[in-house]
């Protein structure tokens, strides 16, 4: 299909709460679905949110599997996650650094619920239910924060602990998320 711009900060798009998505398994969501993996896989994420691509709708992908900036991150299956519901499954929180496709360059300590669980539909319909933790929980908690036009920064405590990468980790190649 194709590789599409992503939003940047500072785009409204990208604080709009997206709808739900009520027609699965139809051209125009496969479309929308290998246009989002295409991006994801071009610039080296490990998600991507509709929003982000300028698509208001509550559809998020993600996949981890190795990934140099992520070197000690646990693999997370390629997953199509609409509609999505998190329910955090305790209090315990982690916070680890986050980067963003739609914030290039720049990266922040941001606290994550460190056991969730989410539930949703894949492109055809059928019903999603996972309880996951660590990096996994990460992930999804940053993706579906998009679908309700939340970007990272809003979530980190420390504002000293948010910078352009290569003024936090001289010497160190990380990519966005």
């Amino acid at each position: 299909m194709a590789i599409k711009p992503v939003l940047r900060m500072g785009d409204a798009r990208l604080l709009r709460h997206a709808e739900n998505v009520s027609a699965f398994d139809t051209p125009e969501l496969h479309a929308l679905l290998s246009d989002m993996r295409e991006t994801m896989q071009a610039l080296s994420g490990v998600g991507l949110a509709a929003p982000q691509i300028g698509v208001n709708l509550r559809v998020v992908v993600f996949e981890v599997q190795h990934n140099p900036r992520y070197p000690d991150a646990e693999a997370v299956p390629g997953t199509v996650l609409i509609n999505p519901v998190i329910t955090p499954l305790n209090e315990a929180l982690e916070e680890d650094w986050e980067g963003c496709l739609s914030l290039p360059g720049l990266r922040g300590l941001v606290p994550r619920y460190l056991h969730v669980r989410y539930r949703g539909q894949d492109e055809r319909g059928a019903l999603i239910d996972r309880t996951v933790s660590g990096f996994h929980a990460r992930v999804v908690q940053h993706e579906c924060d998009h679908l309700d036009g939340i970007l990272y920064p809003v979530r980190i405590q420390d504002m000293t602990q948010f910078g352009y990468t290569e003024e936090l980790f001289p010497g160190q190649e990380m990519r966005d998320e």
